[in-house]
């Protein structure tokens, strides 16, 4: 009697969580309004089922009891019980499967006005690439992937050399324009997922899977990785934003191609270095650093990084937080680099300084050691960086330095901006350090790291 109470219970109670659950789907944002419809027809009939079973389950259970007096009767087979069972369950599963095919058929047959654009993913990150004006996207090869070349492209293919890069992770879409998405993966399985448009597909090594939507919707919308990619998987956003006509073409107008991103300016360091005379004052003359006036060496620190940095810096993503007081005084230097050519010959100069040797500090190097496991995917088991993971060099930067760093990250004084992608994953990450003591001993090991 109690166990067939508590069964219906059971189902009293996951239809009420069901009703008032707040795990609804996101709004809808796309076109695939039939994907809500497969869904929910699955979700009926499943739920149907649920309940008839389950009360059926609970009267047999308080119908066929055990009392005194009473023989259970042994019925071996039950020809036809059996074939009412099969009957219905062919049915219920081809009523849920048919739908679910009709709308694939219609998923993996774009409109012939479907515009590409390319979605690269890459542990933890996305990149985007878009036709140029001959509408044909240039031949890949992930053997090509470099700092200057982030994405592989063939140099000598011509069809590349008008391609559109994003190199961020922010994509920008036209308004009711039909998308492809020609997604390509440059080390692992990934997966491309964004909710709104009810749109998923894996990312294999090796090959070129596709999907299509239609935004419906202005506004932003998170792109999410799917597929456990690796320890950084969690840590893998990226944003879609839907413009109209006009405000996405003055984006696309933005835009740099191959052939501009492959054109690499001649850097003065002698011009460099007088640029560089203001930002000795606090980071030394060789670029060593100065903990006094909370300045880190800038020598032997990747350029790439540095530029990053200064560009964060100059748009407010970075500098502007509540509590990073350094940060903001880093943000007024910051613009006074008047231009491009400028920040080029600066940089130039900061890349001929010899790095720094980092100073040991106290601290348990083996504990440490085993810590910085989950940072050696991003920034390498020397700690020497990695411009692919877009993970900067830690060997040889001051501890007090990096382990002012990590307690910003964990804080959200770093990594809170919107636009600071990678930040943002580094905030999810130094979250792995619980204490004080984990970013000492972390630290420690780093520091015993010679660049």
């Amino acid at each position: 009697m109690a166990i067939a109470f508590v069964i219906v219970v059971l189902v009293i109670g996951s239809l009420l969580l069901h009703y008032y659950s707040v795990w609804w789907f996101t709004p809808l944002a796309s076109n695939w309004a039939s994907i809500d419809f497969t869904v929910d027809i699955t979700v009926w009939i499943t739920g149907v089922v649920f309940v008839i079973v389950n009360l059926f389950l609970a009267y047999v259970v308080f119908r066929f009891r055990s009392q005194p007096g009473h023989k259970a009767h042994y019925e071996p087979e039950n020809k036809k019980l059996e074939g009412w069972l099969v009957a219905l369950t062919s049915i219920g599963i081809a009523a849920m499967l048919a739908p679910g095919l009709y709308v694939w058929a219609q998923f993996v047959q774009p409109p012939v006005n479907a515009k590409e654009v390319e979605a690269f993913g890459q542990q933890w990150h996305w990149r985007f690439r878009l036709p140029g004006a001959d509408g044909q996207l240039g031949k890949v090869d992930t053997s090509l992937i470099s700092e200057q070349n982030p994405l592989g492209i063939v140099p000598s293919d011509p069809a590349a050399a008008d391609d559109i890069l994003i190199l961020s992770n922010e994509l920008v879409l036209e308004l009711d324009q039909p998308v492809k998405m020609l997604l390509r993966s440059a080390d692992v399985l990934h997966n491309f997922t964004v909710p709104q448009f009810r749109v998923k597909m894996d990312l294999v090594p090796g090959s070129v899977s596709s999907l299509w939507f239609i935004p419906t919707q202005a506004g932003e919308f998170d792109v999410l990785c799917e597929e456990l990619c690796g320890t950084g998987h969690f840590a893998m956003r990226g944003r879609v934003s839907v413009r109209s006509t006009d405000e996405y073409q003055h984006w696309l107008a933005q835009q740099q191609t191959f052939a501009q991103s492959q054109v690499v300016s001649e850097a003065d360091i002698a011009l460099g270095q007088a640029h560089y005379q203001l930002c000795a004052a606090c980071h030394g003359a060789e670029g060593e650093g100065n903990k006094q006036l909370n300045a880190p060496a800038l020598a032997g620190q990747s350029g790439w990084y540095l530029r990053r940095q200064l560009q964060h810096y100059q748009q407010g993503i970075r500098g502007r937080a509540e509590g990073d007081l350094y940060g903001a005084q880093m943000a007024a230097m910051a613009n006074t680099l008047a231009d491009t050519a400028t920040m080029d010959h600066l940089l130039a100069f900061i890349n001929s300084l010899p790095p720094v040797v980092a100073v040991h500090t106290d601290g348990d190097v083996k504990r440490g050691q085993h810590l910085y496991r989950n940072c050696a995917s991003c920034h390498g088991n020397a700690a020497e960086g990695n411009y692919a993971m877009n993970a900067p060099r830690l060997a040889g930067i001051d501890s007090w330095y990096l382990a002012r760093q990590l307690s910003y990250f964990k804080q959200r004084v770093r990594g809170n901006h919107p636009d600071d992608f990678y930040g943002a994953q580094m905030s999810l990450i130094a979250q792995s350090l619980q204490s004080e003591q984990d970013i000492t001993d972390v630290v420690a090991y780093i520091n015993s790291l010679q660049p």
